[in-house]
């Protein structure tokens, strides 16, 4: 196997459009390859389905990017408060990840996830309502996007008219394409992000309410389970892990529906088929890639391959979730598979917090845009949609064109 690393190409459209058929070759190459990543970044892609599920739960790779020895992904957080930003479950490893999460992890158990039902149901529903009589719209703009930020706000406590700034801001810090970021702008954004969080705690200090934020807040200034700091850093993760991967699960799952007729025809004949849709649409072309970030402790070997203390680590879900190995016809989106154990929400004590609420939001959101928008298309040549180009995937925009009648219209849940 080269030891040279292989220039993921995210300046060639067709690649960014789809990567399948370059991770399948880099899959076949070997178990391990040395990458140059977005932004110039040079990581060690774990490619195959058992290699990545052992590394997530690896004790030599840590989760903490000050474990890392290149000093750009430092660089790359806000120069303001950056161990601030650092400081939150995402980032950090035992014993802090463990009381950080939880104190949350009740807020996103499948019981209290369950009991959102109705209300995504409801914000689903009113969202298709302005769109549906137009016949046409940009469901990541209109629909894909809304209905997670909405949710997530509602039970964080933060006013869902302020989800235009915070999704600039988060644009601005994580969204950030192919280039290395603009330093500058990315502390912008932080200092933005901060005061309006900071400004956010102190009224529910002074005013509680029945939501996750205020709960914190007793954490912080009662039981003494956080400082301040931490406090910041976990409204911001929950704030923006709470909606920005569920836009792609959801703006991704219609567009391969749209892409694979017969497993669309499928789904609207049997809807009972929905839940083990998303878990495939998570394996065929999940939100995250191409994976999941760690830091080498020390030298490790996986897969027979020396990787040296402070190498990033990036277990490539993308690439594992298609290994033949593990899924047979790996690159055949099949809404009926079995067995569908893929690495999309991570795997190991930092598996996603989120995924029950993601999976309702999917069900949901895609669930009723099948029964409402009956004639369901693609506006544009497939070829045209542009997808997001590292990091984070999904469609940017998804314009679809749909049948309106008084029936389609009344046929809320």
């Amino acid at each position: 196997m080269s030891q040279q690393p292989v220039l993921l190409p995210y300046t060639d459209p067709a690649f960014v459009a789809d990567p399948f058929p370059l991770y399948r070759q880099l899959r076949d190459d070997g178990p391990v390859r040395r990458a140059v990543i977005a932004g110039g970044l040079e990581a060690w892609l774990v490619t195959r389905y058992e290699d990545g599920l052992a590394a997530l739960s690896h004790p030599q790779l840590s989760s903490d990017v000050r474990d890392a020895s290149d000093p750009r992904l430092i660089e790359r957080l806000p120069a303001t408060d950056r161990e601030s930003v650092l400081r939150n479950m995402l980032r950090s490893d035992p014993p802090d990840h463990t009381r950080l999460r939880r104190l949350v992890s009740k807020a996103f158990t499948a019981h209290r996830v369950a009991e959102l039902r109705p209300r995504v149901q409801g914000i689903a529903d009113r969202l298709l309502d302005e769109i549906v009589p137009a016949g046409r719209a940009d469901l990541i703009e209109t629909y894909a996007l809304p209905l997670p930020v909405t949710v997530i706000s509602e039970l964080l406590g933060v006013p869902v008219t302020d989800r235009h700034d915070f999704q600039q801001w988060t644009d601005d810090m994580i969204l950030r394409g192919i280039e290395p970021p603009d330093p500058a702008r990315v502390d912008g954004a932080w200092r933005q992000m901060r005061s309006y969080l900071t400004t956010l705690l102190e009224a529910k200090r002074a005013r509680p309410g029945d939501d996750l934020l205020s709960a914190l807040i007793v954490a912080r200034d009662e039981e003494q389970r956080l400082d301040e700091d931490e406090l910041i850093a976990m409204a911001f993760l929950l704030l923006v892990a709470g909606y920005i991967t569920t836009v792609n699960l959801i703006g991704s799952g219609i567009a391969a529906l749209l892409a694979h007729p017969d497993q669309l025809r499928i789904l609207r004949d049997d809807p009972a088929l929905l839940p083990g849709a998303i878990e495939e649409f998570l394996r065929y072309d999940g939100p995250v890639n191409p994976g999941i970030a760690r830091f080498a402790r020390e030298d490790i070997t996986i897969a027979g391959v020396n990787i040296p203390r402070g190498a990033t680590v990036l277990v490539a879900s993308a690439i594992a979730d298609r290994d033949p190995e593990h899924f047979p016809e790996p690159d055949r989106l099949d809404i009926a598979r079995q067995d569908n154990a893929h690495l999309a929400f991570g795997h190991g004590i930092h598996y996603c917090l989120g995924a029950p609420l993601a999976r309702l939001e999917g069900q949901i959101a895609i669930g009723t845009a099948l029964r409402r928008l009956p004639g369901l298309a693609l506006a544009v040549p497939p070829d045209e949609l542009r997808w997001r180009p590292g990091g984070l995937r999904g469609p940017e925009h998804l314009p679809v064109t749909f049948t309106f009648d008084d029936a389609t219209a009344g046929s809320r849940s």
